[in-house]
């Protein structure tokens, strides 16, 4: 049990003895004066104080605000008949626990005007009890100015951190569900057709190995090197996971444009600042995808990349000379540039298609990236 006290105290430093001796002042006060009934009185205003006070904290909605106008009266009641002014520090830190700006505002002000004009007719009243205590008073003023947006702006702040927290969570979880996505699409594209070849072939073989076994070797020389083909874009494809930096990707779209017979230009080789991970994988993954399309479907002989970044994003540009063909080059239906356009939208990029003098894609991406996508009572 001790234990427990100890760490409790550490935990919270000497605000529990300040609130503490707070609760006991007033009583201190009370018995000052010489009226049995002023002191009747004020036990009674002192215990409903707290009861009120306790009833507000758990109250929602707008009673929080009746019971918080009923505080401030029995502070200033207090003051004034008994030159007890800590009330006002109480409610300070209550108002600071009001979550509605609007509330909160009526609220700090009326506190402060009326604890104000409490603290002025003290002083002209020459109220000898208040004036020996001033300095304590001084301190308590500026508690009522400055405690309640200090509270308020915490709040806020903690708020904030909690909305930014369950933000990161979801970007996380829709990362992973664009992966899915992807890792869907690229196997479906990698692997569905060779395998369905495969599994064609191998059932053409077992019917020719009777009939014509030469025709039946070729037909598996035919499986044997589609499946090393497939196995060979499971390497890459997997090795694409790691993610992909875009100037080693251009790097890869170099050899395979060369391979093709293809003239690649770029002026030079990009330096990207204030980009993540994540949207410099998307702009390669699309880079390729353009870059494949170029070299299956277009015929053509030149293909030139140009990436910009400006101070608001990127403008990444994939132009060739050949011929546009819309059902086979870029299928909107399809799994390119539809895969594209989803990946893009995730960062908030977009994807615009050109087709005047051969075809060019403009990809544009923000520097700050978002992913789209927890953005009522009283306190």
């Amino acid at each position: 049990m001790i234990k427990k006290y100890m760490t409790f105290q550490k935990s919270n430093g000497i605000a529990p003895y300040i609130w503490t001796v707070l609760c006991i002042l007033p009583f201190y006060f009370i018995f000052q004066s010489q009226s049995v009934i002023k002191i009747v009185v004020g036990i009674l205003l002192t215990i409903l104080f707290f009861i009120f006070y306790r009833i507000a904290f758990i109250s929602r909605g707008w009673p929080v605000y009746l019971w918080t106008l009923i505080l401030i009266g029995i502070s200033i009641t207090s003051s004034s008949l008994f030159s007890y002014v800590y009330f006002a520090f109480f409610l300070a830190y209550f108002i600071g626990n009001i979550k509605d700006r609007v509330p909160f505002l009526i609220l700090y002000f009326i506190h402060l005007f009326s604890t104000s004009a409490s603290i002025n007719y003290n002083i002209v009243v020459h109220e000898k009890l208040f004036l020996q205590q001033l300095p304590f008073v001084i301190i308590i003023w500026i508690s009522v100015i400055l405690l309640p947006f200090s509270i308020y702006n915490r709040k806020e702040r903690g708020q904030l951190e909690e909305k930014l927290e369950d933000a990161n969570k979801r970007i996380s979880e829709l990362v992973k569900m664009e992966e899915r996505q992807r890792i869907a699409r690229d196997l479906h594209d990698t692997l569905g057709q060779k395998l369905s070849l495969i599994g064609l072939k191998s059932d053409l073989a077992r019917k020719l190995i009777t009939k014509d076994p030469e025709q039946a070797r070729n037909e598996l020389k035919d499986v044997q090197q589609t499946a090393r083909t497939a196995l060979s874009e499971v390497r890459k494809m997997v090795s694409s996971m790691r993610g992909i930096r875009l100037k080693d990707e251009i790097q890869r779209v170099k050899q395979i444009l060369k391979a093709a017979q293809i003239q690649f230009k770029c002026d030079e080789e990009p330096t990207l600042t204030n980009v993540s991970l994540l949207t410099e994988n998307i702009l390669s993954m699309c880079l390729k995808e353009a870059v494949n399309n170029v070299v299956k479907h277009s015929g053509a002989a030149s293909c030139t990349l140009t990436i910009e970044q400006t101070w608001n994003g990127i403008v990444m540009k994939i132009s060739d000379d050949g011929v546009f063909n819309r059902v086979e080059k870029f299928q909107y239906e399809g799994h390119g540039l539809l895969g594209m356009k989803e990946r893009l939208e995730f960062i908030n990029g977009s994807l615009d298609l050109l087709t005047e003098k051969g075809t060019t894609l403009m990809i544009r991406v923000p520097n700050d990236v978002t992913p789209r996508d927890r953005v009522g009572d009283g306190k």
